[in-house]
């Protein structure tokens, strides 16, 4: 890690000793039950591990998936978007081609991510190769969470070393679009009290698209000490470097008397070539975590986490398409962002519940700038291209529309810079309280205190003269800042009639700064308002079967009010209003047999006119059916369905509606070896899952066939 994260440590370490004492001293106060004893890092399916302290699932009021690594094996997937796939209440967003991003109730996300319960904010595709599960929370989560995670967040739950264990495993794969991969998970005992585990991963990117390509490259050494039967520390490294094509998309005929759909047409043209379209990603992320059972009822854990992303993309991509004349924009985006995070919680068990208080301090520099691409045409950065059914693939992007020899550059004309820092100091408290013997209660609230500064570099309006059409640096800079003070509540009534069944009530809070997602920019006069708030309340019904099968069926109400200018000063006005039912159906129907089944209907609006929000289907569902035929040998059928959804605006183009088919088998012929071929896209079915704008609409995955070999060792 780099000298200046200790720095920062060091300074914001004082901060952090003077709140320890009211973390310490507050907990112990209601722990006098003796005969309970607090409950440990538990990695079960039923298990909601990002929770403070970790709960089961039926006893969380608040809609919850959880995906194990299994999960993640047997259905081939390779990346959060194959998660979401079969998600209910959650679908994908195209992140311009070059990250994660999430529809969560609605909100759209490239920020609401966590590893291990710590903000992992950049952006870019997250590798599942050192993943024990997923855990996908819906609804507002401030309270364990901080800012942010306004309509859900996705939580990643690590790997670790484990004492008393030797074990290996080789996965390796190839699909019939070119890809290939292979990972490596292992785990041995160094001595009675020291474990150390390694997972290494490496991926050759292919798929349906001309020119897609891509390497990931991933490691992450781990270890655990046992100090004593009480104290344990669990150390890890993870070196992550990844490059892949960037694809947005094909474009709609958003024109008057058109379909408003994507162009079949032109579904096997790419914008871009391998030079010009390219994103990468270099991360060094170090943590450590030491847990101490100070009692046989009280735990503490302390965690240090420090990382160093570097991201850089650039594109073109469509932004206007009119008989078969296409206008091509782009630039080339660079952030660099190092982010200090300390952690601090105290959990106690006592005669009636668990109460949890925490502490977490995190200081983030981030430092980005962004040139747009500039034609030695037009001066700009834009530049036509004939595009049509007939146009020789791939397009030659230096002759544009007019027959004109061209070229672009994205070096020379800067659009923006900044550089911004951003220190976060948050407490909170949370109970799980039995009422009685049917009746528990969840209830706290969190405090967060956001300081942002942000220095926006002044920068050139493009003119004519030597520099014509280009910005750059001019000195001007601005510095801004803004304080932000919020406390978060959540509230969850939950009936148990009996030990395998509950029925909640719920309502929580959640917030956004101005500073938005990435920290570029307060926006126009956004230094002047309040951070957005999101609300959300829900009613559910959760049951476990003994046969395993577990059902979840809930309501949900959710709404977004936002701080905008009305010309004679600030007002409150509602920006997203979206409520809407989900069920869900996971688990084992017989030992032959298994299920994983959800769906979601919702209503979602995106201001007081009543427009529908954008990517925000009203139907989705998914099914995943497992048949053990015998103990070599099983098959699994799955299907997923995506409603129509407006890309933009309700007056603009849609994405259709489609279904997509799903196989997999598996063979066993002992317990150490194992084949998978997964069939994706069994129907060939031509769809188009997300977009990101009109004219940058991503086409579905072809059928893909993939072959994996497992080995345990």
């Amino acid at each position: 890690m780099r000298i200046i994260l200790i720095k920062k440590g060091i300074l914001i370490m004082k901060k952090f000793i003077y709140s320890i004492a009211l973390v310490l001293s507050i907990s112990p106060v209601f722990a006098q039950d003796e005969e309970l004893q607090v409950k440990g890092k538990i990695l079960f399916k039923d298990q909601v591990n990002s929770l403070k302290p970790p709960m089961p699932v039926l006893d969380v009021p608040q809609s919850v998936s959880v995906i194990t690594d299994d999960d993640i094996r047997n259905q081939g997937f390779r990346q959060i978007g194959d998660l979401i796939r079969y998600t209910p209440g959650v679908n994908t967003s195209q992140g311009e081609g070059h990250r994660d991003a999430v529809v969560f109730r609605g909100v759209r996300s490239t920020a609401d991510f966590y590893q291990d319960g710590v903000r992992d904010d950049v952006q870019y595709y997250r590798s599942l190769y050192n993943v024990e599960q997923v855990e996908i929370i819906k609804g507002a989560n401030a309270l364990l969470f901080g800012r942010g995670g306004t309509g859900g967040l996705i939580n990643r739950v690590s790997k670790t070393a484990q004492i008393g264990e030797t074990f290996g495993n080789l996965d390796t794969g190839v699909d019939s679009f070119g890809g290939n991969d292979i990972s490596l998970d292992g785990n041995i005992e160094v001595s009675d009290n020291i474990a150390f585990r390694l997972n290494f991963h490496a991926d050759s990117l292919a798929n349906h698209r001309d020119m897609f390509d891509g390497e990931r490259v991933g490691i992450n050494p781990t270890m655990k000490f046992q100090i004593d039967t009480d104290t344990s520390i669990d150390i890890s490294y993870e070196y992550a470097n990844h490059e892949r094509f960037v694809d947005r998309g094909i474009p709609t005929d958003d024109v008057t008397g058109g379909t408003n759909f994507p162009i079949d047409a032109l579904n096997d043209f790419v914008i871009g070539t391998s030079d010009l379209n390219k994103t990468t990603l270099e991360a060094n992320i170090l943590k450590g975590t030491l847990v101490h059972n100070y009692s046989d009822k009280g735990k503490l854990t302390f965690n240090v986490t420090a990382n160093d992303f570097n991201k850089m993309y650039k594109n073109l991509y469509a932004s206007d398409y009119a008989a078969g004349i296409v206008t091509l924009d782009g630039y080339r985006d660079v952030t660099a962002r190092e982010t200090l995070a300390i952690a601090l919680s105290n959990v106690n068990e006592f005669d009636r519940g668990t109460l949890a208080v925490g502490l977490e301090i995190l200081d983030t520099e981030n430092k980005n700038f962004r040139y747009n691409t500039f034609w030695s045409t037009t001066k700009d950065d834009n530049e036509t291209f004939a595009l049509t059914s007939q146009t020789v693939k791939p397009l030659n992007f230096n002759v544009d529309a007019d027959g004109n020899l061209t070229y672009v550059d994205y070096t020379s004309d800067l659009n923006n810079k900044s550089d911004t820092d951003i220190e976060v100091t948050s407490l909170y408290i949370s109970g799980n309280l039995d009422l009685s013997d049917q009746w528990k209660m969840v209830l706290g609230a969190r405090y967060d205190d956001v300081s942002t500064k942000i220095k926006q570099y002044g920068i050139t309006t493009p003119s004519s003269g030597v520099n014509e059409g280009k910005g750059a640096v001019n000195g001007t800079d601005a510095n801004e800042g803004r304080d932000d003070s919020y406390v978060s509540p959540r509230l969850g009534l939950i009936f148990k009639p009996q030990e395998n069944m509950s029925l909640y009530l719920s309502y929580s809070e959640s917030f956004l700064p101005r500073s938005g997602e990435q920290y570029k920019t307060f926006g126009s006069s956004g230094e002047k308002f309040d951070p957005d708030v999101f609300e959300n309340t829900e009613v559910g019904f959760k049951y476990d079967t003994d046969s395993g099968l577990s059902l979840a069926v809930s309501y949900f109400d959710m709404e977004q009010i936002k701080a905008a200018e009305d010309g004679s000063g600030n007002t409150e006005t509602r920006a997203l209003a979206m409520d809407g039912f989900e069920i869900t159906l996971n688990g084992e129907i017989n030992e032959s047999n298994a299920i994983r089944f959800g769906l979601a209907s919702v209503d979602a609006e995106r201001n007081t006119a009543g427009d529908k929000a954008r990517e925000v289907p009203e139907l989705t569902y998914s099914i995943w059916y497992t048949h053990q035929a015998n103990e070599m040998f099983s098959i699994s059928l799955g299907a997923t369905y995506q409603d129509e959804s407006v890309i933009n605006s309700a007056t603009g183009p849609l994405l259709p509606d489609y279904t997509r088919f799903d196989m997999a088998m598996s063979i066993t012929p002992n317990e150490n070896d194992s084949v998978r071929i997964n069939i994706e896209n069994l129907g060939d079915e031509t769809y188009y899952p997300h977009s990101h704008s009109n004219h940058q609409v991503s086409v579905g995955e072809s059928q893909n066939v993939r072959i994996s070999y497992s080995r345990n060792f």
